[in-house]
């Protein structure tokens, strides 16, 4: 069985004289330097820009923080307040809404101190 598929190859070559004498040669494929060679000024350009603008949103999402804290505390003293004036037979409304304002603003607070996704 081997011998007949030597034969095989030996006569396919005999065959295409051209083939077997010259066989095609083999490039190796291309030599990279770098993964990500850089484009130019552009690239920068684009990078620095991305970079100022996520800075900034930083900034604005941290004053944004520290407008809805206190903002916060303010409803909370306020709540602290309105419940000292009720008595145990009285809740007003004005108190309800306040802590449902306020379990509101907590959540958004939480949410943007989790950041961007």
């Amino acid at each position: 069985m081997r011998s007949t598929f030597v034969w095989t190859i030996f006569l396919c070559l005999l065959s295409f004289p051209s083939v077997a004498q010259n066989p095609v040669p083999r490039q190796p494929p291309p030599v990279r330097s770098e993964v990500n060679p850089p484009n130019g000024d552009a690239d920068d350009a684009r990078n620095r820009i991305a970079h100022d603008l996520e800075k900034k949103a930083a900034k604005d999402r941290v004053a944004a923080l520290k407008n809805d804290t206190d903002r916060l505390l303010k409803l909370s003293v306020e709540l602290k307040q309105s419940v000292d004036k009720s008595d145990e037979n009285v809740l007003s409304l004005d108190v309800i809404k306040k802590a449902e304002e306020i379990e509101k603003l907590a959540h958004s607070v939480r949410e943007k101190m989790k950041g961007p996704n």
